[in-house]
């Protein structure tokens, strides 16, 4: 039997991000709209494979998914043993803009979820005119912190088992086994501190409030997309950022955890599918 391969392409390019030059891991497929995606934290651009197999999307979107540095096939540059790693919004901002300007991309649609769906606000207050559309996933202007970030990096406790073990119950209890355990698998990979440092970002460097009302719905369209049984960014956190963006569009996606592109693909298909219309039709 021939082998079957998947559409994905995967490259690497150097990137300068943060004013260092970074080894970025980058794969994509389909052609059309440039559509870039943001993975979570901790996590890597494997949780976008189900969206780059898709005919359906790949047909009129160019999907590209691209691991951040210190994540995924990413390389940290150099000298990361010298520092603690801690994800600002600056740096993270930086490294969006950096990977679209590196690929040429022009006014990409972008999608990110959980801590790539709270930058999207970030992106929408600051720099609407680079993008025709975002998406976030799981995405709210603030959360207060509920757990102690001190037990993902300690000797005496296995670091990938311990994030995979906190984020677990963020996944719907409907999400098929497989794509659980895979999306859980992310998490187990990560690099020492990883998921500790994002969390920074996450928890003390990205509350919004303070921005939303600079979002214009006018010049780049927002779509808000949370599961039901997300308790980590709940669907009322959601619907509060919402309400105080005009225009912005936000939807309660039934059977749906806190990655919805990876622990249930065939569900989130019946929700991201009429987003991508809309976007496609506004040419």
């Amino acid at each position: 039997m021939a082998i079957q391969y998947e559409p994905i392409i995967g490259r690497y390019a150097s990137i300068e991000i943060g004013g260092r030059a970074c080894r970025i891991y980058i794969e994509e497929a389909g052609q059309g709209i440039p559509l870039l995606c943001l993975h979570t934290a901790g996590s890597d651009g494997r949780q976008y494979r189900h969206m780059m197999t898709d005919p359906d999307i790949t047909e009129h979107f160019r999907v590209i998914a691209f691991d951040l540095p210190w994540h995924g096939k990413s390389n940290p540059p150099v000298g990361f043993h010298e520092e603690e790693y801690r994800l600002t919004s600056d740096l993270y901002t930086d490294a969006i803009l950096a990977v679209a300007d590196a690929m040429e991309l022009d006014r990409p649609a972008l999608i990110g979820c959980s801590m790539g769906g709270r930058i999207v606000l970030n992106l929408g207050a600051h720099h609407a005119d680079r993008f025709r559309a975002l998406i976030g996933v799981e995405c709210a202007d603030h959360q207060t912190s509920w757990y102690d970030t001190s037990w993902l990096h300690r000797g005496d406790v296995h670091g990938g088992e311990v994030c995979a073990a906190m984020v677990s119950g963020l996944v719907a209890p409907q999400s098929p086994d497989e794509y659980r355990w895979e999306t859980l698998w992310g998490y187990m990979q990560s690099g020492p501190g990883i998921f500790k440092g994002d969390l920074y970002f996450y928890r003390e460097d990205s509350d919004y409030r303070d921005r939303t009302h600079l979002i214009d719905t006018s010049r780049c369209p927002l779509y808000l997309l949370t599961g039901e049984y997300d308790y980590s960014c709940t669907p009322e956190d959601t619907e509060r950022t919402a309400a105080a963006i005009d225009g912005a569009e936000a939807v309660i996606m039934k059977e749906c955890g806190h990655f919805p592109m990876s622990e249930n693909p065939a569900v989130f298909r019946d929700y991201i599918l009429p987003v991508l219309e809309q976007i496609r039709a506004a040419g």
